[in-house]
C-alpha cells in the first residue's frame, strides 16, 4: 500500500491510499479521483514522500478501516432507531397485529415499532407486509 498527498484544482489538500503508484494513475486517467471537499475530479499528486507500508503494515491498515466502516456503520443504524422510535408509535407485543390491520387496511397507516419473534417477522413477511427489523445497538445489550 502507498498513501499520496493529493490535492485539488480549488487548493484542497487530502491523502489517499492505493496499492502502488501505478493503481493511483490508473484512477486519476479513469476520473475515479475525487476531493473529499468539493467533489472536483481535477485531482493531483502533492509534494511528498510516499508513505510505503509493507506486508505487515496491510493488516494493520485493513483491520482500522474495518474498525472505522463498523463505526459508521453502527452510527447510521442508531440514526434511523432514533428517527424510527421518535417518529413512530411503540406497539410493543402487539407489533405483528398492528402491521397486519395497516397492511389490510384495518387500521390508518401510521409509523410503528415494537417487538415480534422470529417466527413472527417471517410470517409477516410472506404475507407482503412491508417491515425492516430495527437493529440491536451495543448500548441496547446492556
Amino acid at each position: 500500500m502507498i498513501k499520496f498527498s493529493l490535492n485539488c484544482d480549488n487548493g484542497h489538500d487530502f491523502e489517499a491510499w492505493f496499492r502502488d503508484s501505478g493503481d493511483y494513475e490508473t484512477q486519476r486517467k479513469r476520473g475515479l479521483l475525487e476531493c473529499p471537499t468539493c467533489g472536483s475530479s481535477h485531482v493531483s499528486k502533492g509534494l511528498m514522500a510516499p508513505n510505503v507500508t509493507t506486508a505487515a503494515k496491510r493488516e494493520e491498515v485493513a483491520v482500522a478501516i474495518g474498525h472505522a466502516m463498523q463505526r459508521e456503520v453502527v452510527e447510521k443504524m442508531r440514526a434511523m432507531a432514533r428517527e424510527v422510535r421518535k417518529s413512530g408509535e411503540d406497539v410493543g407485543t402487539r407489533f405483528p397485529e398492528e402491521a397486519r390491520k395497516i397492511h389490510y387496511g384495518e387500521s390508518d397507516p401510521r409509523g410503528i415499532y415494537g417487538k415480534a419473534t422470529p417466527d413472527e417477522v417471517s410470517s409477516l413477511l410472506d404475507e407482503g407486509v412491508e417491515i425492516l427489523p430495527l437493529p440491536d445497538l451495543p448500548e441496547d445489550l446492556n
